[in-house]
């Protein structure tokens, strides 16, 4: 996934008023490797902060990335955001981490 393009669907979506700036600022910075960055998309969908809505399978998905990055936190919110989600919703999270984990090779 290249930055130039993130940015650019950011942009469009806080201009839209789609997602909050905060969103659109983690989300660029999570494309260049900033690991607070990708915990913070967590904490955001994880409580339906900062103009998303609450989504514990995105949530799980950034904190999975976060804490595979090291992120201690990360995989203790991962833990907590599991206990309220099926094996079904957890199975997806993982899928869609390694989808973002395989769009980030590929731009590299």
């Amino acid at each position: 996934m290249e930055l130039k393009y993130i940015d650019q669907v950011a942009s469009e979506a806080v201009e839209s008023g789609e997602i909050d700036i905060a969103i659109a600022g983690y989300l660029a910075d999570a494309v260049a490797g900033d690991v607070p960055a990708l915990f913070n998309l967590g904490v955001a969908y994880s409580t339906g902060s900062n103009g998303v809505e609450c989504d514990l399978v995105e949530a799980h998905k950034w904190f999975n990335l976060a804490a595979s990055r090291g992120h201690e936190d990360a995989a203790f919110c991962r833990a907590d955001v599991s206990d309220e989600m099926t094996a079904r919703e957890i199975a997806e999270a993982q899928r869609r981490a390694r989808q973002w984990l395989s769009e980030e090779r590929r731009a590299a």
